[in-house]
């Protein structure tokens, strides 16, 4: 089966659409981030200096700058990692998840394998179906788009000398867990796990899609073989801004409840969508978004659309395929509008 690998949510956007399509926070940006980025502006005659950005990061995730590469957004990871790892014997990808890790992969000339989790064990990782013998994995957590969070013990067995293990956690700041005051089963802090690096994202919960900023965390050998391949100047001076102040405590803490917040509001969307005849919830969801399976799925997504409704479609996800489509979380009130429009849409299917 041919997956379109690059589509992507904004794609489903479009005016006067409600979007839940796209995995990024609305809310106005608070003044402690919109201020640095606004007086960055003055500073553009100058080429980017990503000394203090990098140290901040460094300093939250307690590893040591050499440890840290900021990129254009996480994307640009996925395409740096691709072309300064083409020695690679075989590669692996871990699916369902996001697809710009394997055509990244693939542009740079790779031969890529698949590993599919099933959907009947929550598409939970299994670290016994990645080949013994992959010299480079990526997989994702919290995984885009089942949202499935995976235990870090789990993922950590996946990290061996002679392999680059990549983990995405490009969402895992909106992951919560009662009484873990971090980040659940991020990695971020593990410099002791040969060859992991791990992908980072500040563009979902702060709003920051169209500045890029991401950043990759992993052993400074390999971070130095990607800024070989990186170019100059790759992150802009407001994006260094936003990174150092997303980086601040204030910033962390302000992610802790927005992840609170956002957990209640993904316990509502899938106590709804559950109550819902012919519509399954993969797994148990973590993040930003849900992803269902229901008969008909592309046909549901055209009529929601004329409905005022942008949704992901899940066709293009390996692992995935027709019968599926991905929401975003929002809030309750919009969650309530959405799944009574999708009822009343699944009501007037025809009768098979």
């Amino acid at each position: 089966m041919t997956f379109d690998l690059d589509h992507h949510g904004d794609a489903e956007v479009e005016a006067g659409l409600i979007d839940l399509a796209v995995n990024v926070r609305h809310q106005a940006m608070p003044a402690w981030l919109a201020d640095p980025i606004a007086a960055s502006l003055s500073r553009l005659a100058a080429y980017p200096d990503a000394t203090e950005a990098t140290a901040a990061v460094a300093a939250r995730h307690r590893r040591d700058p050499a440890e840290v590469l900021l990129t254009a957004g996480a994307a640009e990871g996925f395409v740096l990692l691709a072309q300064a790892l083409r020695g690679a014997r075989r590669p692996v990808v871990v699916h369902p998840q996001f697809t710009e890790p394997e055509a990244a992969l693939r542009n740079a000339g790779h031969r890529i394998e698949r590993v599919l989790l099933p959907e009947a064990d929550g598409f939970r990782l299994d670290p016994a179906l990645v080949p013994d013998d992959a010299d480079l994995v990526f997989v994702g957590n919290p995984t885009n788009p089942t949202s499935v969070l995976h235990p870090a013990e789990d993922l950590a067995k996946l990290a061996r000398p002679g392999r680059v293990l990549v983990v995405d956690e490009a969402f895992a700041d909106t992951t919560y867990r009662k009484g873990c005051p971090g980040e659940p089963e991020s990695l971020a802090a593990r410099g002791d796990l040969p060859g992991l690096v791990v992908v980072r994202s500040l563009t979902k919960t702060w709003g920051l899609a169209g500045l890029r900023i991401g950043y990759l965390l992993g052993p400074a050998e390999v971070l130095a073989r990607l800024v070989a391949v990186q170019p100059l100047w790759a992150v802009s001076t407001p994006a260094l801004a936003a990174a150092t102040a997303c980086a601040s405590p204030v910033a962390i803490a302000a992610e802790r409840e927005i992840a609170a917040e956002l957990a209640a509001e993904r316990a509502h969307l899938v106590e709804r969508l559950r109550e819902v005849p012919n519509v399954t919830v993969a797994g148990t969801p973590a993040s930003a978004f849900v992803s269902v399976r229901t008969p008909g799925a592309d046909q549901i997504r055209v009529e929601l659309r004329k409905r005022g409704y942008a949704v992901r479609r899940g066709d293009t996800f390996p692992g995935l395929g027709p019968d599926w489509l991905r929401f975003a979380v929002r809030d309750t009130a919009t969650t309530d509008r959405f799944v009574q429009t999708l009822r009343e849409v699944l009501d007037e299917r025809p009768e098979e």
